[in-house]
């Protein structure tokens, strides 16, 4: 049994509910799919029986977030965890020392570039009912944009950096291209003519490719293999986690 959690990663696909608390089953594709997942998800679908389990989106802010917990409570059940995007590609850096299998570049720049911000994915959207539609922009898609105009020459690096610093200081709900094109108006000329032919939504790119290897499609990258210093590590189940279960 496989479950996928997403939201604004792929909104607009077959691939998510389209009312809240509401499962999506798509028998075609073996797999059922449930909204942005929160505290106590991963484990309520290890529960139900789900051995393939993939994590986009999460919620963090209303609720509290997926806990690594989860996670390893998962893995020590024999579930296959997947994570990419946006929340799963947060969590499969933090967990794949223990056998979440991370996917995608936003995955890669968490576990190996550097990237240390949770909130460089955060964004807000619209509800199940509204199809997810995502209001704002996440920072890994802001780097990923500029990455691209810099590779083409659009961009030069100072305008770079002064770009990626004035989206930066945005607020994430309120980061909209509308609005970094306005605050980097007075210093870039024709930054919205420049940037858009370069606009990459990294998340729903990194999301796509987590699907393919979900749906059998092509293998994920083996980079997520055991570590020797976390090999025959044990699930423990502590007070906190007791409270949680409870």
């Amino acid at each position: 049994m496989k479950i996928l959690f997403a939201g604004p990663s792929l909104s607009g696909t077959e691939f998510v509910p389209v009312r809240g608390g509401e499962d999506r089953v798509l028998p075609e594709y073996g797999l059922t799919c449930r909204g942005p997942a929160k505290c106590g998800d991963i484990t309520h679908a290890v529960d139900q029986g789900f051995r393939v389990i993939a994590v986009v989106d999460g919620r963090f802010e209303d609720v509290a977030a997926v806990w690594h917990k989860e996670i390893l409570y998962a893995l020590s059940r024999g579930a296959t965890v997947y994570g990419a995007a946006s929340m799963g590609a947060l969590r499969a850096a933090e967990c794949h020392p223990f056998g979440m299998i991370g996917i995608g570049d936003v995955f890669e720049r968490y576990a190996f570039g550097g990237l240390e911000d949770d909130a460089a994915v955060a964004q807000v959207h619209a509800p199940a009912e509204f199809g997810y539609i995502a209001f704002s922009e996440a920072m890994v898609t802001i780097d990923a944009t500029l990455d691209a105009a810099l590779a083409a020459g659009t961009i030069d690096a100072g305008e770079y950096t002064l770009i990626r610093a004035r989206a930066d200081a945005v607020f994430f709900k309120e980061r909209t291209w509308r609005r970094i094109f306005e605050v980097v108006a007075p210093d870039i000329d024709r930054a919205a003519e420049r940037l858009k032919p370069h606009i990459r939504n990294i998340k729903r790119e990194d999301a796509a490719v987590l699907l393919d290897v979900l749906l059998e499609r092509k293998s994920a990258k083996p980079v997520t293999e055991l570590q020797p210093d976390f090999a025959g590590w044990q699930f423990n189940e502590t007070t906190q986690w007791s409270k949680l279960r409870v």
